[in-house]
């Protein structure tokens, strides 16, 4: 029997891994990183010719471009939730011996979103993870007071893999587990959600006092000695 064989028993198939951390003390170190950020988004608007509006994307080179004080601190927090995602989801398909790992972060931008603004349903591609850092937000309380948006304002929604073909399937207890479809992680300042880069998720639209900011990044990990883990098969 080859790898790819499976034999009698129940197989537990294609999970999907997803980290969520939270970074401890953060409150100051938030304050100056916001503070740094809409310096950048005024500087970037006016390179770009651009109006404020409701929604901001910054350019993808953060990670080279901030000096801040604690940030070092703050992207090896990242580099390292990266690295205990990676290696948890592996379980079992890695060398027992475990792997020396290289993390290399692709590309890392700021987001800045208000009045009903959101991103809609999409996957990141050139990369094996990616995640999100919660900058700023309003206060649960006053988040999920909204008239309309309630708790699902500003969350990120993260689709499973089966949801694009549940759109006529039947329910009943029998595929249960495939419920619910969808799951929201809340924006808490000093979060950081590390998922699969091909997880559909979208950030729901949000509406509040102060602006959700959040912090995104794409990132591969490679083996130091070659990300060849198998032999090639002739099939």
């Amino acid at each position: 029997m080859s790898d790819m064989e499976l034999g009698p028993g129940f197989h537990g198939l294609w999970p999907t891994p997803l980290g969520v951390y939270r970074l401890a003390g953060i409150s100051e170190f938030n304050d100056s990183l916001a503070r740094e950020l809409e310096a950048i988004r005024a500087e970037q608007l006016e390179q770009r010719r651009q109006a404020p509006g409701s929604f901001f994307a910054s350019d993808d080179d953060l990670l080279q471009r901030t000096k801040l004080k604690g940030w070092e601190p703050f992207v090896r927090f990242v580099v390292e939730r990266i690295r205990d995602t990676a290696e948890q989801a592996n379980t079992g398909f890695w060398p027992a011996q475990g792997l020396r790992l290289e993390v290399a972060i692709k590309g890392m931008w700021f987001q800045c979103s208000n009045g009903g603004a959101f991103h809609d349903v999409h996957t990141h591609g050139n990369c094996s993870w990616s995640g999100v850092y919660v900058v700023q937000v309003d206060n649960p309380q006053e988040r999920i007071r909204h008239p309309v948006y309630g708790p699902a304002n500003g969350v990120t929604r993260f689709y499973g893999p089966p949801f694009g073909v549940l759109g006529g399937a039947f329910v009943d207890v029998a595929n249960a587990y495939l419920q619910p479809p969808h799951r929201d992680v809340e924006p808490v300042p000093g979060q950081l959600t590390i998922f699969p880069s091909w997880l559909a998720h979208q950030a729901l639209p949000y509406a509040g006092t102060l602006d959700r900011i959040i912090i995104s990044f794409n990132a591969s990990l490679h083996a130091a000695g070659g990300d060849r883990l198998h032999e090639y098969s002739a099939h």
